[in-house]
């Protein structure tokens, strides 16, 4: 930890450093700089944060902008790489998963991928909200910019999101007929091409269509599956738009297919085998899961539908209308062994669709929207848990025990919002805007214990149900409005001071791994009834208050840019999601497990981001030469003040916040130099992140604060029509891990001492060509 605050400090000093040395402008430089996110020119970042085009300077909100021209120079090919340059940011793929999303801002978000419990992080695709963590790991082609905003969002747009929100933006049409290749190929036989083409039919008619192969061999081995590979990658993806427009009406229709086939990602043991005495293997990628029984496998696809007109010079109607579907099956083999100790194999089904309206004005000193939402998402998700060396034992005599279970989760929401921006003079503006929102949450949830091996849903199946010990159904509606306060003084054109108060909001739920038999008697009237079961299984809605205060400045004739906030939140009511093993006939031996999700208690999350870019240098060494350096900084507090066990105790001294590093650090450099016939780029960054813990009680699976090491260099034709690029990624080869399964501290489960990890990408080095014709 103390070397990370070092590295830190030495991150301040260098960004001080910079800010001291940057040259000001000469009449003999060119007015153009490297290339930045979403920019108007290469030196001012322009944003729709706030519905309409702006300098990211100008907007009193906390939000980091990064061009696909930027990710594709720095080799960035998923959308968790982009937290390394993000204060205050946690993007990883989901234990035991290869595509599914986990995501932290500030604090707030969302480990568990199962249904019923919602995302504290938005993710969005062209506007339209991503209601699922399955099949959100993004690849990143064909994009314009992505976009983050960290505090509550939910007066602007879309759905209320308690912590953030990501937008991933892909490239409009251009104007002209166009064909883009993009190959890769690298370490562990990665090879990847994308084939992007476009053409205008019309004036007003434009067509585009993108097909993406990902490929990539494993960075480890399945050691007892013949030809199955660990951490490997095999992906189609494509992408279809047709784009009209004639003056006041927009229409753009597009859609989207994901088919993921790549090999199960299994978790490293951290322990030997309690009960077989396995050892721990050397390589951290390589696994001995023998969970066979299903494929991995996921699909998902969608489309979205955005209509706008422009009734006046001041006034737009926009409509935005979302479908998305996924299917996924996976093997989760928790304790990484050829027995089924803790084995389970799952399936995941999710569907939804989404209607927003707009209705946007744009005066000479009012501005703002107003909007509509529904959201109408189903999410099922069924699995068994395979106990089989526990119901071996003697005096358990449950050969082949396994809980299967099932959880059908519908989520309804309606809300209406807006947010408006009055210049009270041309140096003062309030921003006031609102929510009010209706969530309702219907849930099934079925459990069933077997006998002998997995039951029907993995079939063939000779199993036996011996009992039910769940069969809920339930609903409720939570409703909430959440305000939002906003005021910006800009003494002139360079500055912004902005002070912001929100309120976020996560609808509540039902724990669809709860087990009615194990509800205890809540209301005290002598019986496990409804009323009681409702209450074990249901959890309330978190909410958060977050206050803001910030500057943003464009310095030096725009050759030096920085943002600076500090925050201060207050998170009620919070979800804590998990499971615990049961032992239902009290021998002493966990023979199935619960899932307990409840309202812990409250905690403070506090902090400072800063972030900055400077043009050092430019035409230093001839015309089109540059140097800049960027830099990102997040200090985080983050502590509960109280936090209620499932024993009543408050044990709020004993648990921290999961993922969420009290240091996250970020310094970039750009050196461009003019070779031959066009510039060649030599890029390079240091991340850092601070110590962090996996879950809410420190255990084993705790990440020590550790350094990620990029470069790259990058040639780019001076008529933009080819490039070709050399990638290197954690050049000093860090093993870290990212998420896991504990069911060793706290909780046990099986028998063999089940703690696995996963783990980040190894060292990696590609080569990657881009050609447009």
């Amino acid at each position: 930890m103390s070397s990370i605050r070092f590295l830190a400090a030495s991150l301040l000093g260098g960004v001080a450093t910079a800010a001291i040395f940057v040259a000001p402008a000469s009449a003999q430089e060119d007015d153009q700089a490297s290339a930045t996110p979403a920019a108007a020119d290469d030196n001012v970042i322009i944003v729709t944060a706030r519905r309409r085009e702006e300098s990211i300077q100008d907007v009193p909100l906390s939000i980091t902008a990064l061009s696909g021209e930027q990710l594709t120079k720095t080799g960035t090919l998923e959308i968790t790489e982009i937290a390394q340059e993000v204060p205050n940011l946690t993007l990883e793929v989901s234990r035991g998963t290869n595509t599914t999303l986990t995501a932290f801002i500030r604090g707030v978000g969302q480990q568990d991928p199962v249904a019923g419990f919602e995302a504290g992080v938005g993710l969005y695709v062209d506007d339209i909200y991503l209601n699922r963590p399955q099949a959100a790991v993004l690849d990143v082609y064909d994009v314009e910019r992505v976009e983050v905003l960290r505090g509550p969002q939910g007066t602007l747009y879309g759905r209320n999101t308690i912590g953030g929100a990501i937008k991933y933006v892909t490239a409009p049409l251009p104007d002209d007929t166009e064909v883009k290749i993009r190959g890769t190929y690298g370490s562990y036989d990665q090879a990847d091409l994308i084939v992007t083409g476009s053409t205008p039919v019309s004036d007003s008619l434009k067509l585009g269509v993108s097909g993406a192969r990902l490929s990539r061999g494993g960075f480890g081995d399945n050691l007892v599956q013949d030809g199955v590979e660990n951490y490997n990658k095999d992906v189609w993806a494509a992408r279809g738009t047709i784009e009209f427009d004639d003056g006041p009406l927009f229409i753009r229709l597009s859609g989207d297919y994901v088919k993921d086939n790549s090999d199960p990602r299994q978790g490293h043991r951290l322990l030997p085998g309690a009960f077989s005495g396995a050892p721990v293997l050397d390589n951290v990628y390589d696994t001995r899961a023998g969970l066979d029984v299903v494929e991995q496998e996921v699909e998902a696809y969608g489309g979205g539908l955005t209509i706008a007109y422009e009734l006046s010079d001041t006034l737009t109607v926009k409509s935005i209308t979302g479908y998305r579907k996924d299917e996924s099956t996976t093997p989760i083999d928790f304790d990484s062994l050829p027995q089924a100790d803790l084995d389970v194999p799952a399936i995941y089904r999710n569907k939804q669709f989404s209607q927003e309206l707009q209705l946007l004005y744009e005066g000479d000193r009012l501005s703002g929207v107003l909007g509509a939402y529904y959201l109408d998402a189903s999410a099922f998700t069924a699995f068994d848990v395979a106990l089989f060396t526990t119901g071996a034992l003697p005096g358990v005599g449950l050969p082949g025990l396994n809980a299967q279970t099932l959880g059908d989760v519908d989520t309804e929401t309606w809300s209406i919002f807006g947010d408006f921006t009055y210049d009270i003079t041309d140096q003062i503006g309030l921003s006031l805007g609102g929510r009010y929102t209706w969530d309702k949450r219907t849930s099934r949830i079925l459990r069933t214990t077997f006998i002998g091996g997995y039951s029907d849903l993995f079939p063939p199946s000779d199993a036996i149900p011996i009992a039910v010990t769940s069969d809920f159904l339930g609903s409720a509606t939570f409703k909430e409005f959440t305000p939002r306060a906003s005021l910006a003084f800009k003494p002139n054109a360079n500055h912004t001071f902005y002070a912001t108060y929100s309120k976020g909001f996560k609808g509540g739920g039902f724990d669809p791994r709860g087990q009615t038999s194990a509800a205890p008697d809540l209301d005290g009237d002598g019986d496990i009834d409804f009323d009681d079961q409702f209450e074990f299984l249901s959890f309330a809605p978190e909410k958060v208050d977050s206050f803001e205060i910030g500057w943003k400045a464009s310095l030096l004739d725009d050759r030096l840019f920085v943002s600076l906030a500090a925050f201060k939140g207050d998170y009620t009511d919070v979800q804590i999601p998990g499971s615990v093993g049961f032992d239902s006939d009290g021998d002493g031996v966990s023979d199935s497990f619960v899932g307990i999700t409840s309202n812990a208690g409250d905690a403070d999350v506090n902090g400072i981001e800063f972030e900055g870019r400077a043009i050092v240098g430019r035409n230093f060494a001839g015309p089109g030469s540059r140097f800049t350096f960027n830099w990102a900084l997040g200090i985080l507090d983050a502590k509960y003040n109280t936090f209620i066990d499932a024993l009543g105790n408050d044990v709020a001294d004993e648990r921290v916040f999961q993922n969420t590093p009290d240091i996250t650090a970020h310094a970039g450099f750009d050196l461009g130099l003019p070779v031959a016939s066009g510039i060649v780029d030599f890029l390079g960054s240091v991340s850092l992140r601070s110590d962090s813990s996996q879950f809410e009680l420190p255990g084993p699976l705790d990440q020590d604060g550790y350094a990620l090491v990029d470069a790259s260099i990058v040639y780019t034709d001076d008529s933009d029509r080819w490039s070709i690029g050399v990638h290197g990624k954690n050049l000093f080869d860090k093993r870290y891990i990212v998420a896991g399964y504990d069911f060793v501290t706290g909780s046990v489960l099986g028998l063999e001492g089940n703690l696995t990890g996963f783990y980040g990408d190894p060292r990696r080095v590609f080569v990657t060509g881009q050609f447009k014709f």
